[in-house]
């Protein structure tokens, strides 16, 4: 079912700063940044030969990112994300085995303008899954 690693998350308090930092330190590509009002984030990515790095700031207050840096104010690794070649059948046999999809369980359009769900972290290992259809 899994596919690649399409990319890893990262919640940081201030996007504009970790972008620089990125660009200037690690002489990475940085996307322009993108607001996701649907998800409560404004994300930007950092392209590498074989996944990218998303950075994700809240856009404000009831943003889940919010909740997070409130408990990480430096920020911290999110969430990963795998690829799916179908949500739908991905989903449907994740809940079957017993997962928890987050949400009302239907997908959303994540940031490459594509079907994610999110899973829930305890059903995981203390890791917040992110599926995405390619």
């Amino acid at each position: 079912m899994l596919g690649r690693l399409n990319h890893v998350a990262i919640a940081v308090p201030d996007l504009a700063a970790a972008s620089a930092q990125y660009r200037t330190m690690l002489a990475a590509e940085v996307t322009e940044p993108q607001v996701l009002p649907e998800h409560g984030v404004t994300v930007v990515f950092i392209n590498l030969p074989n996944t990218k790095i998303e950075l994700l700031e809240p856009l404000d207050e009831a943003s889940p990112i919010a909740a997070f840096l409130a408990k990480n104010p430096s920020g911290g690794m999110h969430h990963v994300c795998y690829e799916v070649e179908d949500i739908l059948a991905a989903r449907d046999h994740l809940k079957a085995e017993g997962a928890r999809v987050l949400g009302d369980g239907e997908p959303k359009i994540g940031a490459h303008n594509k079907p994610v769900l999110f899973l829930h972290p305890k059903d995981f290992n203390g890791t917040l899954i992110e599926l995405e259809q390619v």
